[in-house]
């Protein structure tokens, strides 16, 4: 698997410059949070400062010039052996240039001084306006004093572009590199939930298998969660974004694990759903069967030239006559899903990208219709069904089941590369790996 340092950033540099000409792109790494008084909150990179630049600082900026030299500047904290003591090593302006390749860097407290240099003579600067106050203060303060020395014939920025739409574009579409890293995240992520699967038992609270998950992901090198996961026995499956992971969990109840690590700032996102006592009873392993029946049909439609739209209705469809088989609604089928009959019970979408963020980023469309699907974009698969505790709606030996099944697919030339496809998801193979 490759290292991050082994991603080519320059190239990703190159490409976002890519039509930019004269022009220059300016992007601020992600600010501390505080939690309370003096904590902050776990910090991380912004994911499009570290998609071009693979520095892993915070209180730092970006500027990235199509032309002249120098192309690349980053602005850092300088080296500070006191403050190292207590927040660990930083790169500093040595590191920022031999390690990351910039070609020239600056103290962080250089930033408004220098920054007007670096925007003459362009045409546009791409910079996220509006993300942040305290940075557009500094951009726009920059861009008049440019504009004041044009009396000298030197030139000022014109127009300011939001780069996002470029950089996600970008993002989108992953290269070789970008799929090994998120194809080790969901190795990791895999071993997370098999073990979760084998120690699993009644009496546990959702919390102790949470602690499972982190345990593995951390021990196999995962930075992080790539979101807070969802633990969630009996009824509490059926809350889709449920993460109070405080129940105990009882003899009968199905445990829906929504958990991925992020490895390499590559996220992975699976959920798999089993029973806690290890065999799925009769009313649980007919949700069951609707569920992956529809996540099986659409993964196999996924391919190029389809769209998410596409992936979805095919996972409407097969929702919709698992719950006419289920005797939830009335069919016939295609009237049953002109009315949205299947909405109360699967009322999420199928898929979203996946990347660098869990919800990725990237277009679903194109000038209003939905995109198609390219080799190398990444997406979940995961539909569902939730029956609360108190709907009266469907027979009672369906109340308080959820089942939800997701795996990561990229698109491929041929058939859809499902990343996850080794954790176990059909009924057997489940049922083995909770007796482990």
């Amino acid at each position: 698997m490759p290292a991050v340092t082994e991603i080519d950033f320059k190239t990703r540099r190159e490409r976002a410059l890519a039509g930019l000409r004269p022009g220059a792109i300016v992007v601020f790494s992600a600010p501390f949070a505080l939690r309370n008084n003096d904590v902050e909150h776990e910090w991380r990179q912004h994911s499009d400062f570290h998609f071009l630049t693979g520095f892993d600082e915070p209180e730092s900026v970006a500027v990235i010039r199509s032309d002249p030299e120098p192309r690349y500047v980053l602005f850092v904290r300088p080296r500070d052996p006191e403050r190292e003591v207590w927040d660990g090593p930083r790169a500093g302006l040595e590191g920022a240039v031999t390690d990351f390749g910039a070609d020239e860097a600056f103290p962080i407290g250089e930033l408004e001084a220098k920054l007007p240099g670096l925007l003459e003579n362009l045409d546009t600067l791409c910079y996220e306006l509006g993300a942040e106050r305290s940075h557009d203060d500094v951009v726009l303060a920059a861009i008049e004093s440019v504009r004041r020395r044009a009396r000298r014939g030197i030139g000022f920025p014109h127009a300011i572009v939001d780069p996002t739409s470029m950089l996600h574009e970008l993002r989108l579409k992953k290269g070789p590199e970008e799929l090994a890293l998120m194809l080790r995240a969901a190795e990791i992520t895999e071993q997370g939930h098999r073990e979760v699967m084998a120690k699993t038992r009644p009496g546990m609270f959702e919390y102790e298998a949470e602690a499972v998950l982190r345990a593995v992901f951390r021990r196999n090198g995962a930075e992080r969660h790539a979101y807070p996961p969802i633990v969630a026995s009996g009824s509490n499956s059926t809350i889709l974004h449920y993460r109070k992971n405080d129940r105990r969990m009882l003899d009968g109840d199905l445990l829906l694990v929504d958990a991925g690590s992020e490895y390499g700032y590559y996220a992975s996102d699976v959920t798999r759903t089993f029973p806690v006592n290890g065999k799925f009873s009769a009313a649980q392993r007919a949700v069951y069967e609707v569920v992956l029946a529809a996540e099986l049909d659409a993964i196999a439609a996924v391919r190029v030239g389809a769209t998410v739209e596409d992936v979805h209705h095919v996972a409407v469809r097969a929702v919709t006559r698992g719950l006419i088989d289920l005797g939830v609604i009335q069919g016939p089928l295609d009237k049953a899903i002109e009315d949205e009959r299947y909405k109360p019970w699967f009322m999420h979408r199928t898929s979203h990208w996946l990347g660098m963020d869990v919800h990725d980023v990237g277009g679903y469309h194109l000038k209003g219709t939905p995109r198609p699907l390219e080799t190398g974009m990444v997406l979940t698969v995961e539909p569902g069904l939730y029956f609360a505790a108190g709907d009266e709606r469907v027979p009672s030996e369906l109340r308080g089941i959820g089942v939800r099944i997701e795996d990561d697919v990229a698109v491929t030339d041929g058939a859809a590369n499902v990343l996850t496809e080794s954790i176990p998801k059909r009924i057997d193979d489940v049922e083995r790996a909770c007796a482990a």
